[in-house]
Protein backbone atom coordinates (compact mmCIF):
# COMPACT_ATOMS: atom_id res chain seq x y z
CA UNK A 1 0.00 0.00 0.00
CA UNK A 2 1.16 3.39 -0.93
CA UNK A 3 2.28 5.95 1.98
CA UNK A 4 0.56 9.30 1.34
CA UNK A 5 2.69 12.41 2.69
CA UNK A 6 0.97 15.01 4.43
CA UNK A 7 0.32 17.77 1.35
CA UNK A 8 0.88 21.10 2.57
CA UNK A 9 -1.66 22.34 0.11
CA UNK A 10 -4.61 21.23 0.98
CA UNK A 11 -7.46 23.81 2.15
CA UNK A 12 -9.14 21.58 4.72
CA UNK A 13 -5.97 19.25 6.39
CA UNK A 14 -8.46 18.06 9.07
CA UNK A 15 -11.11 14.80 8.01
CA UNK A 16 -14.52 16.06 8.10
CA UNK A 17 -13.74 19.58 9.74
CA UNK A 18 -13.84 22.62 7.94
CA UNK A 19 -13.01 25.14 10.49
CA UNK A 20 -9.33 24.22 10.39
CA UNK A 21 -7.25 25.12 7.08
CA UNK A 22 -3.42 25.47 5.96
CA UNK A 23 -3.53 29.47 5.36
CA UNK A 24 -0.91 28.80 2.54
CA UNK A 25 -3.11 27.94 -0.65
CA UNK A 26 -5.45 30.31 0.27
CA UNK A 27 -3.54 33.33 -0.07
CA UNK A 28 -3.70 35.82 -2.47
CA UNK A 29 -2.11 38.86 -1.15
CA UNK A 30 1.60 38.74 -2.18
CA UNK A 31 2.22 40.60 0.70
CA UNK A 32 1.42 37.56 2.72
CA UNK A 33 3.96 35.34 2.77
CA UNK A 34 3.32 31.72 4.82
CA UNK A 35 5.30 28.40 5.09
CA UNK A 36 4.12 25.01 4.42
CA UNK A 37 1.47 23.45 7.43
CA UNK A 38 1.05 26.70 9.03
CA UNK A 39 -2.77 26.13 9.84
CA UNK A 40 -5.51 28.55 11.34
CA UNK A 41 -8.54 27.56 13.18
CA UNK A 42 -11.11 29.41 11.04
CA UNK A 43 -11.17 30.10 7.82
CA UNK A 44 -10.54 33.44 5.47
CA UNK A 45 -6.85 34.18 7.20
CA UNK A 46 -6.43 36.96 5.04
CA UNK A 47 -9.79 38.84 6.43
CA UNK A 48 -7.67 38.59 9.96
CA UNK A 49 -4.80 40.62 8.01
CA UNK A 50 -6.15 44.60 8.48
CA UNK A 51 -4.72 47.74 7.37
CA UNK A 52 -2.69 46.40 3.87
CA UNK A 53 -2.07 49.85 1.97
CA UNK A 54 -0.07 49.77 -1.26
CA UNK A 55 1.69 52.41 -0.60
CA UNK A 56 3.30 51.05 2.61
CA UNK A 57 4.54 47.65 0.79
CA UNK A 58 4.67 46.06 4.25
CA UNK A 59 4.80 42.40 4.43
CA UNK A 60 3.36 39.72 6.60
CA UNK A 61 6.00 36.86 6.64
CA UNK A 62 4.57 34.00 8.55
CA UNK A 63 7.38 30.16 8.98
CA UNK A 64 6.40 26.76 8.68
CA UNK A 65 4.31 24.29 11.29
CA UNK A 66 3.12 27.60 12.72
CA UNK A 67 -0.55 27.24 15.00
CA UNK A 68 -2.86 30.70 14.67
CA UNK A 69 -6.01 30.03 17.16
CA UNK A 70 -9.42 31.25 16.17
CA UNK A 71 -9.73 35.06 16.45
CA UNK A 72 -5.89 36.44 16.09
CA UNK A 73 -5.18 39.39 14.47
CA UNK A 74 -2.96 40.67 12.56
CA UNK A 75 -2.79 44.62 12.48
CA UNK A 76 -0.35 46.31 9.58
CA UNK A 77 1.23 49.63 9.47
CA UNK A 78 -1.29 51.28 7.89
CA UNK A 79 -3.51 51.42 11.13
CA UNK A 80 -0.44 54.03 12.37
CA UNK A 81 -1.25 57.65 11.98
CA UNK A 82 1.39 60.53 11.97
CA UNK A 83 1.70 61.50 15.92
CA UNK A 84 4.34 63.86 14.86
CA UNK A 85 2.06 66.14 13.34
CA UNK A 86 -0.80 68.59 15.11
CA UNK A 87 -3.30 66.47 13.50
CA UNK A 88 -3.79 62.46 13.47
CA UNK A 89 -6.32 62.60 10.79
CA UNK A 90 -5.32 60.74 7.85
CA UNK A 91 -6.89 63.07 5.22
CA UNK A 92 -4.55 61.46 2.48
CA UNK A 93 -6.61 57.95 2.26
CA UNK A 94 -10.15 59.03 1.58
CA UNK A 95 -11.68 60.35 -1.72
CA UNK A 96 -11.96 64.30 -2.60
CA UNK A 97 -9.33 65.90 0.16
CA UNK A 98 -7.06 65.77 -2.66
CA UNK A 99 -3.96 65.19 -0.02
CA UNK A 100 -0.90 63.39 -1.16
CA UNK A 101 0.33 60.83 0.63
CA UNK A 102 3.20 61.43 2.50
CA UNK A 103 6.58 60.10 2.44
CA UNK A 104 7.12 56.72 3.67
CA UNK A 105 9.92 58.69 6.28
CA UNK A 106 6.71 60.95 7.08
CA UNK A 107 4.78 57.94 8.14
CA UNK A 108 5.08 55.94 11.17
CA UNK A 109 6.40 52.76 9.07
CA UNK A 110 7.28 49.92 11.55
CA UNK A 111 8.56 47.40 8.94
CA UNK A 112 7.42 43.82 8.09
CA UNK A 113 5.87 41.64 10.42
CA UNK A 114 7.77 38.45 10.58
CA UNK A 115 6.69 35.13 12.20
CA UNK A 116 8.85 32.58 13.17
CA UNK A 117 8.62 28.49 12.62
CA UNK A 118 6.81 26.51 15.41
CA UNK A 119 4.91 29.75 17.07
CA UNK A 120 1.64 28.99 18.80
CA UNK A 121 -0.74 32.14 18.60
CA UNK A 122 -3.82 31.87 21.57
CA UNK A 123 -7.15 32.57 20.59
CA UNK A 124 -7.91 35.99 20.25
CA UNK A 125 -4.36 37.81 20.21
CA UNK A 126 -3.17 40.49 18.53
CA UNK A 127 -0.10 41.18 16.50
CA UNK A 128 0.75 44.98 15.79
CA UNK A 129 3.02 46.11 12.96
CA UNK A 130 6.60 45.74 12.75
CA UNK A 131 7.04 42.82 15.50
CA UNK A 132 9.32 39.58 15.38
CA UNK A 133 8.45 36.80 16.58
CA UNK A 134 10.92 34.01 17.52
CA UNK A 135 10.66 30.41 16.43
CA UNK A 136 8.98 28.22 18.58
CA UNK A 137 7.54 31.03 20.83
CA UNK A 138 4.07 30.81 22.40
CA UNK A 139 1.53 33.86 22.60
CA UNK A 140 -1.17 33.68 25.01
CA UNK A 141 -4.88 34.22 24.30
CA UNK A 142 -6.13 38.06 24.02
CA UNK A 143 -2.51 39.30 24.14
CA UNK A 144 -1.48 42.17 22.33
CA UNK A 145 2.17 41.89 21.21
CA UNK A 146 3.82 45.51 20.37
CA UNK A 147 6.91 44.07 20.56
CA UNK A 148 9.59 41.67 19.43
CA UNK A 149 9.21 38.02 21.25
CA UNK A 150 12.50 35.84 21.61
CA UNK A 151 12.73 32.06 20.08
CA UNK A 152 10.86 29.59 22.33
CA UNK A 153 9.93 32.24 24.57
CA UNK A 154 6.10 32.48 26.08
CA UNK A 155 4.54 35.80 25.92
CA UNK A 156 1.40 37.12 27.57
CA UNK A 157 -0.70 40.38 28.57
CA UNK A 158 -1.36 43.75 27.36
CA UNK A 159 1.41 44.87 26.48
CA UNK A 160 2.71 41.28 26.25
CA UNK A 161 5.32 40.80 28.22
CA UNK A 162 7.84 37.60 28.58
CA UNK A 163 6.45 34.86 30.91
CA UNK A 164 9.45 32.69 30.67
CA UNK A 165 11.46 31.03 28.60
CA UNK A 166 10.26 27.54 27.66
CA UNK A 167 13.75 25.65 27.70
CA UNK A 168 17.41 26.09 28.72
CA UNK A 169 19.77 28.22 26.82
CA UNK A 170 21.46 25.05 25.36
CA UNK A 171 18.42 23.51 24.07
CA UNK A 172 17.15 26.40 22.63
CA UNK A 173 20.14 27.18 21.39
CA UNK A 174 19.78 22.91 19.92
CA UNK A 175 16.53 23.69 18.39
CA UNK A 176 17.85 26.68 16.72
CA UNK A 177 20.54 25.32 14.93
CA UNK A 178 18.45 22.12 13.93
CA UNK A 179 15.91 23.77 12.19
CA UNK A 180 13.62 20.59 11.76
CA UNK A 181 10.45 22.17 10.13
CA UNK A 182 13.23 22.51 6.93
CA UNK A 183 13.81 18.58 7.02
CA UNK A 184 11.80 17.32 3.87
CA UNK A 185 8.71 15.09 5.15
CA UNK A 186 9.73 12.07 4.98
CA UNK A 187 12.38 12.76 7.71
CA UNK A 188 9.74 14.79 9.96
CA UNK A 189 7.61 11.87 10.09
CA UNK A 190 10.41 9.74 11.56
CA UNK A 191 11.46 12.70 13.68
CA UNK A 192 7.96 13.13 15.63
CA UNK A 193 8.35 10.55 18.45
CA UNK A 194 11.73 13.22 19.59
CA UNK A 195 9.36 16.48 19.09
CA UNK A 196 6.63 15.02 21.23
CA UNK A 197 9.72 13.47 23.52
CA UNK A 198 9.20 15.29 27.10
CA UNK A 199 12.20 14.30 28.90
CA UNK A 200 14.02 17.31 27.71
CA UNK A 201 17.34 16.08 29.13
CA UNK A 202 17.01 12.87 26.52
CA UNK A 203 16.34 15.08 23.90
CA UNK A 204 19.18 17.42 24.36
CA UNK A 205 21.39 14.87 23.92
CA UNK A 206 19.73 12.70 21.08
CA UNK A 207 19.96 16.57 19.01
CA UNK A 208 22.96 16.92 20.11
CA UNK A 209 24.02 13.34 18.29
CA UNK A 210 21.93 14.30 15.49
CA UNK A 211 23.95 17.72 14.81
CA UNK A 212 27.71 15.95 15.78
CA UNK A 213 26.62 13.45 13.03
CA UNK A 214 24.77 15.74 10.32
CA UNK A 215 22.94 12.27 9.77
CA UNK A 216 20.28 12.39 7.62
CA UNK A 217 17.09 10.80 9.28
CA UNK A 218 16.31 8.75 6.79
CA UNK A 219 18.95 6.24 7.72
CA UNK A 220 16.97 5.11 10.36
CA UNK A 221 19.33 6.03 13.16
CA UNK A 222 17.91 4.50 16.47
CA UNK A 223 18.12 7.41 18.94
CA UNK A 224 15.45 9.45 16.68
CA UNK A 225 12.80 6.12 16.21
CA UNK A 226 13.44 4.58 19.78
CA UNK A 227 13.73 6.38 23.01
Amino acid sequence: MENILPDPNVVFPVPNIKIVTYVKPTIKNKNIIVGDFTYFSDVDFEKHVTHFYDFYDDKLIIGKFCQIALGVEFIMNGANHQMKCVSTFPFYIFENWNENVPSLDNLPLKGDTIIGNDVWIGQDATILPGVKIGDGAIIGMKSVVGSDVEPYTIAAGNPAKTIRKRFDEELTGLMLKLKWWDLPIEEIIKFIPLLHHSDLEDVKEKIKEIIKWNTPLRRKRPYVENH
